[in-house]
């Protein structure tokens, strides 16, 4: 394969249009190609349809804990967004490489299969493992097959890097999230008499009071942690949809809630109350209205990252970046699982800023691609053995 550098090769991954709604496998199956020429013994975990897979591959050792670099290769939608260019057809200019997924994250991923040539030609004291895994940008969710695997392997790595867009800024902590729909289930009546029924939209606005109550009282007097831009556990509710026409009392209405908790927090015990709150918005309409109802479904979760500012694969990364400072971040990666799932300990760190993740024309400078590459030739250097 034709030698490239973390430039070009990002320019070959954002190509590859992997909106988590579509398949991955053409870019898994070039970075297996990739790595395999190399020797890096790649594997591939798939879904249960095969249209998308997790890539494991390791260079050097097998018997020894290592280093994983971490990245995920599906990218969000540009539908409605105006961009100035093809966002699946890679443009360099003015020092940036512009692309869906240029800084979120098929940056770090570029500059770690850069790496693998060079690591392929050293004797590794530690091996170096490899992961791109699909689905991250829907709750984190393709990795957790990967991670199931991982578990029953003898030795487990002792140092995980993710590489989403800190501006190579070491970061060591981030919120969980859990993601949930509550459906309520009211009475269809007349809206001439309402008294005859129940109005599922009622239920539901009384269900997100209670979700502003419980978002009230943990600013007034809940954990708090000032290294977060936003330094409290946030609850959130982002869609609702019920009735359907004027003049029915609704029987049905839905709402989608997140909570983005502090490691400090429990998300459990803000579900707890938030089940209460509804057995007794329930319990005003028993016996007279037996078929009203709310149930909260759970439909995804990822837990918190945290690491000890002080130790050593917090303080690794810093060397190797050379910068001193770290970072607490607002929103998720698959750190935290790593972390939960295997006790492994994770790191945050790589190229682009998410000010740039996202949106229409997405970019990743040459600069943030090149700190990046540095990172990780020392990282490289830190696990040679120089006998």
């Amino acid at each position: 394969m034709k030698a490239m550098d973390t430039p070009a090769l990002l320019e070959r991954l954002i190509n590859y249009p992997t909106v988590s709604r579509d398949s991955n496998l053409a870019l898994i199956e070039f970075a297996a190609g990739y790595l395999d020429e190399l020797g890096a013994r790649p594997t591939l975990v798939y879904n249960d349809d095969r249209t998308k897979a997790n890539l494991h591959a390791v260079l050097g050792p097998s018997d020894i804990p290592g280093v994983v670099l971490s990245g995920h290769s599906d990218v969000v939608p540009v539908d409605g967004q105006d961009w100035s260019v093809d966002p699946f057809r890679a443009s360099r200019r003015d020092g940036r490489v512009y692309g869906r997924g240029s800084a979120d994250m098929k940056g770090y991923i570029a500059a770690a299969l850069n790496l693998a040539p060079a690591a392929s030609a050293r004797r590794l004291a530690r091996p170096l493992h490899f992961v791109i895994s699909y689905d991250e940008e829907i709750g984190c969710v393709g990795v957790r097959d990967l991670i199931a695997r991982m578990k029953s392997w003898e030795v487990l790595p002792s140092l995980c890097v993710i590489g989403e867009p800190t501006a190579m800024r070491p970061a060591i902590a981030h919120k969980g999230k859990t993601s949930g729909t509550c459906h309520c289930r009211g009475v269809p009546a007349h809206s001439a008499l309402p008294a005859l029924g129940v109005n599922a939209i009622h239920l539901a606005t009384d269900m997100i009071n209670a979700i502003r109550d419980m978002q009230r009282r943990i600013i007034d007097g809940g954990a708090r942690d000032d290294g977060y831009t936003v330094p409290y556990t946030t609850l959130h509710v982002g869609t609702i949809e019920g009735g359907t026409i004027l003049n029915i009392v609704p029987e049905h209405c839905r709402f989608e809630f997140e909570i983005r908790n502090l490691p400090s927090d429990d998300p459990g015990e803000l579900l707890v109350r938030l089940d209460e709150a509804a057995a007794k918005l329930v319990a005003e309409f028993e016996p007279r209205f037996a078929d009203v109802g709310i149930h909260v479904e759970i439909t995804n979760e990822y837990p918190a990252l945290e690491m000890a500012a002080d130790s050593e694969a917090v303080a690794t990364v810093k060397r190797l970046t050379g910068i001193e400072e770290h970072d607490k971040l607002a929103y998720g990666t698959e750190g935290g699982l790593f972390q939960r799932e295997l006790g492994l300990a994770t790191v945050v760190c790589g190229p682009g800023s998410m000010d740039q993740g996202h949106k229409r024309d997405e970019y990743v400078t040459l600069d943030q691609l090149e700190r990046c590459d540095r990172f990780l030739e020392n990282l490289l250097d830190s696990i040679t053995d120089d006998r």
